[in-house]
């Protein structure tokens, strides 16, 4: 296979992540793109950092004209319009599919099927509002610094969960490849500058989040894999969003 310039894994991260326009993945190869879609893995934690600072930049500008629970709303859509709604797409998507009793293809039907039903409209609505709520009951600092470190610790979250779960389909999770300890490794260390503000502002609500992390991620790769034998693009995407909602109720937990 034909390994992808240095260059290109963090520019493929941020095209996966992002609805931004990235100049250059044009030029390359099938098998490179490939290759370095796999190693864009680990840049997933940094690229979230940023799609954080962005979200916490709206909501502290917006909370300037309008109350918090307003410039909250606003903050997540602006976040939803950047990351193309991926994440919430994955939420829904992944409720309707594990909500009721579908297992294998049946599952999976349902987790490539667009449309929402009631159990993805429900999971998505609580999702949105739980996070606004945690973000609206935090101090401004500390909500800055939360909303960094849940969207670093959210892409962290399905970094690990697809080194834990092999894909299954020809998704999103198959483009993996897996990921390898390493590569799961390199993620865990891109995750630092994102979650640094926070540990130093509230060291214990980091430690909390790991210890949760050791609890959930196992659970979502059991059901993961033995309703559809493995991970998709939605289940590393509803990682994402779970990891950065279990953060910020944490964060905000009195």
């Amino acid at each position: 296979m034909s390994r992808a310039p240095a260059w290109a894994p963090p520019l493929l991260a941020v095209q996966f992540l992002t609805r931004l326009p990235v100049p250059g993945l044009a030029r390359l190869s099938a098998a490179a793109a490939a290759d370095g879609f796999a190693r864009a893995m680990a840049w997933l934690p940094l690229i979230g950092a940023a799609i954080g600072l962005v979200t916490a930049t709206v909501f502290t500008a917006s909370a300037m004209l309008w109350p918090p629970v307003i410039a909250a709303l606003l903050a997540l859509v602006v976040e939803a319009l950047l990351t193309g709604a991926l994440h919430e797409d994955a939420v829904a998507d992944f409720c309707d599919a594990f909500g009721g009793h579908a297992r294998g293809e049946e599952a999976l039907r349902i987790l490539r099927d667009s449309r929402i039903g009631s159990y993805g409209a429900l999971g998505l609505g609580l999702t949105v509002a739980l996070r606004c709520a945690a973000i609206v009951a935090l101090p401004p600092a500390l909500a800055v610094a939360a909303i960094v470190a849940a969207a670093t610790l959210g892409r962290l979250w399905a970094v690990l969960l697809a080194a834990i779960l092999p894909p299954v389909g020809a998704g999103t999770a198959a483009r993996t490849g897996g990921v390898p300890p390493r590569r799961a490794l390199l993620a865990l260390l891109a995750s630092v500058p994102g979650v640094a503000p926070l540990a130093w502002l509230m060291p214990a609500a980091v430690a909390i989040q790991a210890a949760v992390a050791l609890v959930l991620l196992p659970a979502l790769a059991r059901l993961l894999r033995r309703r559809i034998g493995g991970s998709t693009g939605d289940g590393l995407g509803f990682a994402v969003a779970i990891g950065q909602l279990a953060l910020l109720l944490g964060v905000a937990a009195r």
